[in-house]
């Protein structure tokens, strides 16, 4: 009978459980612990998803160039797609115009500047951030949108973000997107080197977390 010591760890367990500090750090900012308690103003929500525009922007154009590319293709799915998403959720919020009224903050323009790079660099690279991105909306995702639609009242529009309408049962998609992962052909060095990249996005979304929660005691301040 096998026991758990003879189970060998695939490398979605291991990038999940070598990335944990740099998640904790992230999860455990200031600003979303304030977010998630309800206790930060609507507008601090709706920043949030401003900056996220500007991070899927540069995920999502990353992904249309690497359509071909043996290593990212097994990932890419229409299903996961949500900058329209966004985009409803902005018009909802900002108006139609919201475009000409939004702007990047300079850690989320560093972390749109990274997954640009890296993905024409090397595309493992960009499954990294791929992986934190889209796995993340699907497990911790879920939680923020029932607490933000408690909080602020929402009903679909406002948290459009967050609703994956064709992927009904997120568990095995999350499976299957996991053992692709198991399957990518890296070799030990490749395996650190993406390892090091899931840890950067993390740490690039701590620094997004930072800048969002000054802006909201720069409003305070200013109130």
């Amino acid at each position: 009978m096998a026991t758990k010591t003879d189970v060998v760890e695939g490398f979605a367990a291991r990038v999940k459980r070598e990335t944990d500090g740099e998640h904790s750090d992230a999860e455990g900012s200031s600003f979303m612990s304030d977010l998630l308690e309800g206790t930060l103003p609507e507008s601090a929500y709706v920043s949030l998803l401003v900056q996220q525009w500007f991070v899927y922007r540069a995920l999502e154009d990353a992904g249309r160039a690497l359509e071909d590319d043996p290593v990212a293709a097994p990932f890419l799915d229409d299903k996961l797609l949500r900058m329209a998403q966004l985009e409803a959720d902005l018009r909802f919020h900002l108006g139609d115009d919201f475009a000409d009224k939004i702007s990047p903050l300079p850690s989320t323009e560093r972390y749109a500047d990274r997954i640009t790079e890296i993905s024409g660099q090397w595309s493992p690279g960009f499954v990294a951030h791929h992986y934190l991105r889209y796995m993340g909306d699907l497990s911790g995702g879920q939680i923020i949108r029932r607490l933000m639609e408690r909080a602020y009242g929402y009903d679909t529009d406002g948290v459009r973000f967050y609703i994956f309408d064709q992927i009904p049962k997120t568990k095995p998609y999350k499976d299957d997107y996991r053992a692709h992962m198991d399957a990518l052909d890296l070799d030990e060095p490749g395996k650190q080197r993406f390892i090091a990249e899931v840890a950067a996005a993390f740490r690039f979304n701590r620094d997004m977390f930072a800048d969002l929660a000054a802006e909201v005691d720069r409003a305070r301040g200013d109130a």
